[in-house]
């Protein structure tokens, strides 16, 4: 079974240092499973290491997408998984570095997301979402899926539409879909480190000082440029925290 180094935290507790000095220690390769690096354009506020940074280590899972699209998390276990089974083709040890633990987990699951949906069903489901309102919807998918409809908020608009979307696309329930899942035995094993602090205080310093730092590299000029880009309120490019 592949063995890979996982490492995660918080925003600021020093993942990307330790994930560089540990390529460094054992031959290995970074894969980024941070939500927004994925992000082109997006540098400053999505704390993306420079060069100096990262001595000459690799990094994959950067700079992959623009910041109009939205990009999935089946995607990005299509596309990470690519990058470790290169990486350990080479006889090196794949690195993931970050704090999105739904893309850390459904990497390593090996889940099938069930993604041969097309844009067409999940545009149309929006448009009837935005028509009928959440509470129908709901109502909607509970006629099928009764368990996922009983975990999701009418204002879950994304969830509720995949959730029918699924049930569309390949005639199962996405609770029985991600029943399924489970069963499947994990892509890789691997060896985690979880960061943290013993005081909050400190992370929370460490974070003020990082938004300083930020806005002395010219954070606002880079939001500026992106809104006149085109980039609009509803992109997932936008919930970035920076």
């Amino acid at each position: 079974m592949p063995q890979v180094i996982v490492i995660a935290g918080p925003t600021a507790s020093g993942k990307t240092a330790l994930g560089v000095e540990l390529a460094l220690k054992f031959n290995g390769e970074v894969i980024s499973a941070d939500s927004m690096q994925l992000y082109k354009y997006m540098d400053i506020g999505t704390a993306k290491p420079d060069a100096s940074e990262m001595k000459g280590v690799v990094h994959h899972m950067m700079d992959v997408v623009s910041p109009f699209e939205d990009y999935s998390v089946s995607r990005y276990v299509e596309d990470a998984s690519k990058c470790a089974d290169d990486i350990i083709s080479r006889g090196k040890v794949p690195i993931i570095v970050g704090g999105t633990g739904l893309y850390i987990e459904s990497l390593l699951s090996g889940r099938d997301f069930a993604d041969n949906s097309s844009d067409g069903i999940r545009d149309e489901l929006y448009r009837q979402y935005d028509s009928l309102g959440g509470e129908k919807m709901l109502d909607i998918l509970r006629q099928f899926d009764p368990e996922s409809a009983d975990k999701l908020s009418a204002n879950d608009k994304k969830r509720i539409v995949r959730a029918i979307e699924v049930y569309k696309a390949t005639g199962i329930t996405k609770t029985q879909h991600d029943l399924q899942s489970r069963e499947i035995p994990p892509r890789y094993t691997s060896s985690r480190i979880l960061l943290s602090f013993k005081n909050r205080a400190d992370l929370y310093e460490r974070i003020n000082r990082r938004v300083d730092i930020m806005m002395e590299k010219g954070l606002y000029a880079e939001v500026k440029k992106l809104i006149e880009m085109g980039l609009k309120p509803g992109c997932t490019a936008v919930q970035a925290i920076g």
